[in-house]
């Protein structure tokens, strides 16, 4: 396969704040991609309901759905999460279980990158731990490095968002090259197992 056939990432931040650092970041992460990369950003996770198995069965909720659809276009998908009490926030593992009901649950074997911002010292370590389980769960083909944890965050972006730090953007900048490859070398084996 072509190393350089396009790849669209979906970009899903797990913070509703509009001054979020990991909103911060996630812009970040679409100004430092390789050649032949887009990124392009779900924003409309707060209007997706509580999980709610009884509604599903009625028909996907139009926010649920729209993101199940944006998650089958991509090629890969990156999460961006904050640490609430040592975990994800409630809203992005509430738009994960949407995504992974029947039919054709959208993650499945769909290549994930993870990383996370934090003001605390110890970044978003725990919550990206619970993420790699949830993401393990949901059959995301989970990147396992370089892994992103940006700590003191407070100290890394500038007063109009934009992220300063340079090892943090040469941290990113290795993140989404690694995703780009990952999603290229799994296309390339389901081509190869679709011609077999």
């Amino acid at each position: 396969m072509s190393e350089t056939k396009p790849i669209t990432i979906l970009g899903i931040c797990g913070s509703l704040r509009a001054a979020s650092y990991n909103r911060m970041a996630l812009r970040a992460a679409g100004e430092l991609l390789p050649p032949g990369v887009t990124l392009e950003i779900f924003e409309a996770l707060r209007d997706i309901p509580p999980y709610d198995d009884d509604a599903r069965r009625q028909g996907y909720p139009p926010a649920a759905q729209k993101l199940r659809e944006r998650i089958k276009a991509a090629d890969a998908l990156l999460f961006v999460t904050p640490e609430y009490n040592y975990s994800v926030p409630g809203v992005l593992k509430n738009a994960i279980d949407w995504v992974s009901r029947p039919p054709e649950p959208p993650v499945d074997g769909k290549p994930v990158a993870i990383m996370g911002a934090s003001p605390g010292k110890m970044g978003t370590v725990r919550a990206q731990q619970h993420l790699r389980q949830i993401t393990a769960c949901v059959n995301g083909m989970v990147l396992n490095k370089p892994e992103v944890i940006i700590n003191n965050a407070a100290s890394k972006f500038d007063a109009e968002g934009r992220l300063i730090d340079e090892e943090t953007r040469t941290f990113i900048a290795e993140l989404m090259a690694a995703l780009a490859t990952w999603t290229r070398q799994l296309q390339s084996i389901r081509s190869c197992a679709d011609v077999i």
